[in-house]
């Protein structure tokens, strides 16, 4: 789809309508700079991203929380890590959301509100239950950590399925401010509530909050075109595979998947031992930074991403992106010679947070671009879990690296880690271009 330039300026009605007015006489997407977010399919996208977020604190870092607060030993603790599972094998069962639909919403949605009356039921039952008895209170947080992991499979390919290509770095930007959003509300601002009114209530909060997103999946848009679901059962799971493999530069364009992050991976996996052991920062200020002002500049990396994107495209907003990304490592390797500055902290987590947001919006999109709608479930599942091979093999040698060669060192080799994904991106541009479309 040929990227056209803003219109003219238009009366305001016309403005305010923008599912009206955005394609031009030969039914191609015109870009309005002027409301984006009042298009539905974006507004919709906040409360789904919300949705997505928060279940995923409560079975994890304030379960922990509980856990610890009512006495359980630490072994127990440790295996109750186990229930966070369900997310990285949900491309597992992702065949099976693409190929059958729930009646009454549609193939997206219909799976959406069946996963998110679910995750009612599981957290509510959560707050009924506490943890007194470990063995049932770790089978419905596993519930909710199945049908959270579930949902985001089906709010992952509606995404795909009903944004328009220039909307998906803005669309990606929305669905990441709604999942920070909820990080917050059921990570540090349930364990206020619940030193305060106790972890029980807290929870029968939460499933309120986690209600809110269900008239937002009721009344939300469906896609344009909908394609139509895989014929049976084995065309569900072989067909996404045989679908990307087949493409031409297919091996490429998968790599790109794995190495576009790996620099910001590669740094990320010690930066908060680094300001603390490293740079001599405490944990308030490393906390008060990362957590505040990091989250801002990371929401406003993907609003600002995604407006660029739409302006300029998926190809230049990658590479742009993605150089930002790499010499963001150089804050960090600059911060390990000076040592304890707060200014050069704030700048560097700043910076490094704003690309990375920009980075985020540019490479969600270009996953969508990479799914067939026909099996958009399983496509992303499986894209997204190729993308974190990364983040989990740089992981281990990232201490030894520190220990044997020094914190500037290891960051000046987290820049050069990005290099040989941007080198891969500008090799495949026309390939990424064209990766949208689906093999013959």
């Amino acid at each position: 789809m040929r990227h056209c330039p803003a219109p003219p300026p238009q009366p305001l009605s016309v403005v305010l309508n923008p599912a009206a007015n955005d394609l031009d006489a030969n039914n191609e997407y015109i870009y309005n700079p002027r409301m984006p977010l009042l298009n539905p399919r974006l507004l919709v996208m906040f409360p789904l991203g919300f949705s997505s977020g928060l279940p995923l604190a409560l079975t994890s870092g304030t379960l922990q929380a509980w856990l610890a607060v009512s006495g359980a030993d630490m072994t127990t603790i440790g295996l109750f890590s186990l229930v966070g599972l369900p997310y990285t094998v949900k491309f597992l069962w992702s065949p099976l959301l693409d190929r059958f639909a729930p009646r009454g919403l549609g193939r997206r949605r219909g799976w959406i509100l069946a996963f998110q009356v679910l995750l009612l039921i599981g957290i509510c039952a959560m707050a009924a239950v506490g943890t007194g008895l470990p063995l049932l209170a770790a089978g419905l947080a596993l519930l909710v950590a199945f049908s959270s992991a579930s949902q985001d499979v089906a709010i992952d390919a509606y995404r795909t399925d009903v944004l328009r290509a220039p909307e998906r770095g803005l669309g990606a930007a929305v669905s990441v401010t709604g999942y920070r959003t909820a990080m917050l509300v059921s990570g540090a601002l349930a364990l206020v509530l619940a030193d305060r009114i106790g972890f029980e209530s807290t929870y029968f909060l939460m499933a309120g909050a986690q209600a809110l997103a269900i008239p937002a999946v009721v009344f939300g848009p469906e896609p344009e075109r909908p394609a139509s679901p895989p014929r049976d059962l084995a065309e569900a799971v072989i067909g996404p595979l045989r679908d990307l493999i087949t493409r031409k530069g297919a091996l490429a364009i998968l790599a790109l998947v794995v190495l576009y992050k790996l620099g910001d991976a590669f740094a990320g996996t010690l930066t908060t031992a680094f300001l603390i052991r490293g740079a001599g920062f405490t944990p308030t200020d490393v906390g008060a930074v990362t957590k505040g002002f990091g989250l801002i500049a990371t929401i406003w990396g993907a609003f600002i991403g995604g407006g660029i994107m739409a302006r300029i495209g998926l190809f230049p907003s990658l590479l742009l992106f993605g150089i930002l990304q790499a010499v963001s490592n150089l804050g960090f390797f600059a911060l390990s010679i000076a040592g304890r500055n707060y200014p050069l902290m704030i700048a560097s987590i700043g910076f490094e947070n704003l690309s990375g947001g920009m980075g985020t919006a540019s490479f969600v999109a270009f996953l969508m671009s990479l799914c067939d709608h026909r099996y958009s479930a399983t496509q992303y599942a499986l894209l997204s879990a190729l993308a974190a091979v990364g983040r989990v093999f740089v992981g281990p040698p990232s201490g030894y690296l520190v220990e044997a060669l020094g914190w500037p060192v290891f960051f000046l080799l987290s820049t050069l880690a990005a290099l040989p994904g941007l080198a891969l991106l500008v090799r495949m541009r026309d390939a990424v271009g064209k990766a949208g479309t689906p093999a013959s």
